[in-house]
């Protein structure tokens, strides 16, 4: 995403597990691919990881050059480009434009909906808290019921709109008893503020902006509704011929994650200096995720695959799609 800010005054525009993810994650979701020693008929010099990321935790991997260090020995440079949202990431991945990326649980389904060759190559733990549907702190609203007829500001496509669905669905409301309104973060922010929508389903850290910098309150996250898990992606292609590269990756992003999950405060306050965000929009965020990968196991593929039949049922997708076409290859 690029999502650029989540300052009160500069929006942003549209964003424990296994511990050893190298030999976990790595192998699981990587298994029946080429072993890396047949990737030597290939010129090892020239090679070329790009990167796209929304705000988070790839920040600091970025911010740090650790990845960058691990795959110079190998030929491999890297490129980092920053995305306002996951559905754009995977339209830039469908183009060949970027190669490996970090989304949450909707986009995929719609990518793959619209023939994108993408693969999960790692999943995260489920984060729940990291997602919510905001009213404005003065607000009559007080219930997920009180949302019947009302007007709800949402990033088309993202994992929002799987989790305003399901949470309607818990409340016994239908998602058709709602008025979404599709706006990207940063004009989300704006029609919430000047009070054009009732409510808002948004992430962090644009979730925890709105609450420190606007006094939002959250009506509901994704506790008992969602996982609201993040994905690490990547092409069937890139999969299948940068077998070296993309375990090198995994293996960072894990040692990142776990990093995070381990030093929260020192997480937060380092994140706020590379995202420029107030720390005490960081702790909250940080504070409340979780972090670490997991292999992306028949389970969690299943998990999409409810997801996608969701989506089929509210016409939110063409067709009906196979998640399975879209797991690791070992899963394939």
């Amino acid at each position: 995403m690029s999502r650029s800010d989540v300052s009160p005054n500069r929006d942003p525009s549209p964003a424990p597990g296994r511990r050893r993810l190298l030999v976990a994650a790595g192998a699981a979701a990587l298994a029946g691919l080429p072993a890396a020693g047949a990737l030597a008929q290939q010129p090892a010099a020239g090679r070329m990881l790009r990167i796209g990321n929304q705000k988070g935790v790839l920040n600091l991997l970025k911010g740090r050059g650790t990845l960058e260090k691990r795959l110079a020995p190998l030929g491999v440079s890297v490129k980092w480009t920053e995305f306002n949202a996951g559905p754009v990431q995977l339209e830039a991945l469908n183009v060949g434009s970027i190669d490996f990326g970090d989304v949450g649980e909707a986009p995929p389904v719609f990518a793959q909906a619209a023939g994108a060759p993408l693969v999960y190559a790692a999943a995260t733990v489920p984060r729940p808290r990291s997602e919510a549907v905001l009213v404005p702190k003065d607000s009559a609203l007080r219930g997920v019921a009180d949302l019947k007829g009302r007007s709800v500001a949402l990033n088309k496509g993202s994992n929002v709109h799987f989790f305003l669905a399901k949470l309607l669905e818990k409340a016994g409301l239908k998602y058709q008893d709602v008025k979404p309104v599709f706006l990207a973060p940063a004009d989300a922010r704006a029609a919430f503020e000047r009070g054009a929508v009732d409510a808002w389903a948004i992430w962090d850290p644009f979730l925890a902006a709105a609450e420190k910098t606007l006094g939002a309150r959250v009506l509901a996250d994704g506790t008992g509704v969602v996982n609201n898990r993040q994905y690490y992606f990547t092409s069937r292609d890139f999969a299948t011929k940068n077998v070296d590269v993309l375990k090198a990756a995994l293996a960072e992003v894990d040692a990142i994650e776990r990093w995070v999950g381990a030093h929260r405060a020192e997480a937060a306050q380092e994140l706020a200096g590379v995202l420029g965000l107030d720390r005490a929009i960081l702790d909250l965020a940080v504070g409340r995720s979780g972090y670490g990968l997991v292999p992306v196991t028949p389970d969690i593929v299943a998990e999409q695959q409810r997801i996608a039949d969701a989506f089929l049922d509210l016409k939110l997708i063409p067709r009906r799609i196979d998640t399975r076409q879209a797991a690791p290859v070992a899963l394939s």
